[in-house]
């Protein structure tokens, strides 16, 4: 068999063994103490927020679970079990916190700003992973309830000069769809409410596991794991096992057990840490390097040394069985601080295992290096039994998800929104929006994919204005160019956008046999104190779905010319903002379904065609092809009202000088973008028309182009409309669904009355 069959074979056998069932024990072992799979633990610890100092609600999940060993929690927060009795007295420790933020104060207009936990240590670009992203806000009753962070809309920065820097945490300002400090404070958001991204635990092939702080669970999960198995009759001495909080902040749940409890020897269970310039090590600095699937790793100051102590005690008892054991750089577990610390143990060692994309919502690692820690530490407390490969299947892998009927309209534009499609791969839209139609409604598909329903029934040669009414399927996103020998996909925008919104971060892969979940990469050197952003024409941009070569890439079905997206979801907000990628422009589609049922059916001499183009934001192509074939027969719209966004600079980091539509306050005729200008008087006729039926307009200047002004040079007025969007062609645009109920009303007016 060739190097490289056997690289196929060991990667087929990865992902069928995923699908296995539970862990299998040897006939000696007694059934686990505490229920569920070690992989369903971590996943639940994943997505769990614990940000230091607010670790309750983790801590509450993790003394369930251990309920048979009637674990201690301290006034800290820490979770404390004890076996056995005697000498020696052995304690292993994981910490359970993450970093994050919490509520600072809430300006009068509603939106949070914050302050970070840890206020320092960890990356520079730290920060500017939470810009435009979805996040969690804990209220004062416990609650979680939806918000994003401010970003920069793409659209509005051309020209602008000195932007906010999203890395500064000055302007970082969370909006949770609040219009005032006391709508905040209504919802039970106040000062000290802690915030968290939103996640999802992954899993990528070779059986990687990523998400946001997967390196701040892994311990605990090991932890579990081992007092699942251990026998308590057999554990010679005493056995301590904490969970400890505030780590990140100064390693006070560490300090306060190691002040408490008078062991003989310890073993740290977590990541290693980064440090500064190591002295003699040149290659080494600032953090760990190794890579996911290097095995356990041993926290040395020097990697260039021989484990002594506990630590080549360790190692002696995993070279034995032959699991993989590494020495790599680490900082100490205990951070200086203002007091002297605790005295460690005379035998002490910090275990690890490596971490990809360290302190980032993307933070990857390799399972079989967790299994490897596991069967360490069973070796060390005496139990020799390794355990199976668990069941990777309880990890969530997303679905479409369908709202049958028409419903209520922010059913609608739910289910809209949760459908993926690129440019030039609308076909699920296409095929959501026709679903979603009434009965009478027939619509064809043209050569250019896009969708027409002509709902006027007009006789040849009346005078009744000849009227399109457009909106794009389309969805900004990435498409697959290649696969690298390492097997990393590269990929190309389709559409535009700011990379530092998507990478390092969670994505998806599209295939036709469905979704992968994957991660796209940084920059490198994107932890380096100096990093800045490379621009996109010099690097390219890289996806890993976990596998190493082409030939694995091939047996998951990934090929060139496949889709990625980030993950996607609908998200109330409070009041009737929400939050959703791809509101740009499925608000449009949703606002012409809205009409068309509004119209109750075929209009009676009038001549009007409702569109669902394809392409636009790769070049108004789907609305360029429809305007060319229109001419060529002869039947050149009088008018075309295309929908598309408003980009709004409502929003605390954009200039007011233009674009200054405000959520809530209606519809927007887009009268002046880069591609168009509406004649004066269509503007006024419309806004005249929009209030005679008591529809909420606004009319302004934003940038971007819309799909009417394809048709502009055979000789049609291009009337643009729009809703305004706060961070556009981000994972944080906002909307009020109350503008999107308007702009279905006015387009019914229009196609009735225009």
């Amino acid at each position: 068999m060739t190097r490289r069959h056997l690289a196929i074979f060991s990667f087929l056998f990865s992902i069928f063994f995923a699908a296995s069932s539970a862990p299998a024990f040897a006939q000696s072992q007694k059934p686990p103490a505490v229920p569920g799979s070690p992989t369903g633990d971590l996943r639940e610890f994943v997505e769990t927020a614990a940000v230091s100092g607010y670790e309750d609600e983790l801590v509450a999940k993790i003394r369930t679970k251990l309920a048979a060993f009637h674990p201690a929690v301290d006034n800290l927060g820490d979770i404390i079990v004890t076996i056995g009795s005697g000498a020696p007295h052995r304690l292993i420790v994981t910490p359970i916190d993450e970093p994050g933020f919490f509520v600072s104060s809430i300006s009068d207009d509603g939106y949070l700003r914050v302050q970070r936990l840890p206020q320092g240590g960890l990356p520079l670009i730290f920060n500017e992973l939470y810009s435009a992203q979805p996040v969690k806000v804990r209220t004062t009753s416990g609650k979680w309830i939806d918000g994003v962070f401010a970003g920069l809309s793409v659209h509005l920065q051309p020209g602008r000069t000195n932007s906010p820097k999203s890395s500064d945490i000055e302007n970082m300002y969370l909006d949770i769809g609040a219009t005032s400090a006391a709508d905040a404070r209504k919802a039970g958001v106040d000062v000290l409410s802690p915030i968290v991204l939103s996640r999802r635990a992954m899993q990528l092939a070779n059986r990687n596991l990523a998400g946001a702080s997967i390196g701040d669970r892994f311990g605990a999960d090991a932890l579990i794991q081992l007092l699942r198995l251990v026998d308590p009759s057999k554990v010679s001495g005493t056995l301590t096992v904490a969970f400890v909080v505030q780590q990140r902040t100064g390693a006070r749940g560490l300090q306060r057990i190691l002040n408490t409890i008078q062991a003989d020897e310890m073993i740290y269970v977590g990541r290693l840490l980064p440090g500064g310039p190591v002295a003699g090590t040149e290659n080494i600095h600032r953090a760990p390097r190794r890579e996911p699937g290097s095995g356990v790793l041993l926290a040395m100051e020097k990697t260039d040394g021989v484990p002594t102590g506990l630590g080549a005690d360790l190692k002696q008892l995993a070279d034995t069985s032959h699991i993989p054991f590494a020495a790599d750089y680490s900082a100490g577990m205990i951070p200086p601080s203002y007091v002297s610390p605790p005295p460690m143990p005379t035998k002490s060692a910090h275990l690890g295992i490596a971490n990809a994309w360290i302190n980032t919502p993307a933070e990857t690692i390799d399972r079989r290096d967790l299994w490897e820690l596991e069967n360490v530490l069973r070796l060390y407390i005496g139990e020799r039994v390794e355990i199976s490969p668990a069941d990777d299947s309880q990890w969530g892998r997303p679905f479409d998800r369908f709202f049958p009927g028409p419903g209520k309209l922010e059913e609608v534009l739910r289910s809209a929104v949760e459908i993926y499609g690129v440019s030039n791969h609308e076909d699920l839209v296409r095929d959501q929006v026709k679903r979603f139609l009434p009965s009478w409604a027939r619509t064809d598909t043209d050569d250019a994919g896009n969708l027409l329903l002509h709902i006027g029934t007009a006789p040849a040669g009346a005078k009744t204005p000849r009227i399109v009414v457009v909106a794009h399927m389309d969805e900004i996103g990435f498409e697959v160019k290649s696969i690298s020998k390492d097997g990393r996909l590269e990929v190309e925008w389709r559409g535009n956008g700011d990379l530092s919104f998507y990478a390092g971060h969670p994505v998806l892969v599209h295939t036709p046999a469905g979704h992968h979940d994957a991660i796209m990469e940084l920059p490198n050197q994107w932890d380096e104190p100096n990093f800045t952003w490379p621009k996109e024409s010099e690097r390219p941009i890289r996806v890993d779905v976990g596998a190493r070569t082409p030939e694995e890439v091939e047996i998951l079905g990934i090929k060139p010319g496949d889709t990625v997206t980030i993950p996607k979801a609908y998200r109330p907000l409070l009041g009737t903002r929400a939050n959703g990628r791809s509101f740009d422009d499925r608000v449009g589609c949703t606002a012409l379904i809205s009409a068309v049922w509004a119209l109750g059916g075929p209009l009676k001499d009038r001549d009007v065609t409702f569109v669902w183009s394809t392409r636009e934001e790769i070049g108004l192509a789907g609305a360029a092809a429809l305007a060319k074939r229109l001419a060529a027969e002869g039947r050149v719209p009088d008018y075309v009202f295309a929908v598309d966004t408003f980009v709004s600079s409502d929003s605390p980091l954009e200039s007011k000088r233009f674009a200054d539509a405000r959520l809530g306050k209606g519809f927007v005729v887009r009268a002046v973008d880069n591609s168009n200008i509406v004649p004066r008087d269509a503007v006024e006729k419309l806004v005249k028309l929009a209030r005679a039926n008591q529809i909420p307009v606004q009319y302004g200047v934003t940038a971007g182009g819309n799909d009417g002004s394809a048709f502009v040079r055979y000789g049609t007025v291009d009337v643009a409309l729009g809703w305004p969007l706060r961070y556009s062609h981000s994972p944080a645009e906002v909307i009020d669904t109350r503008d999107v109920d308007a702009l279905g009303r006015i387009v019914a007016v229009i196609a009735k009355n225009w």
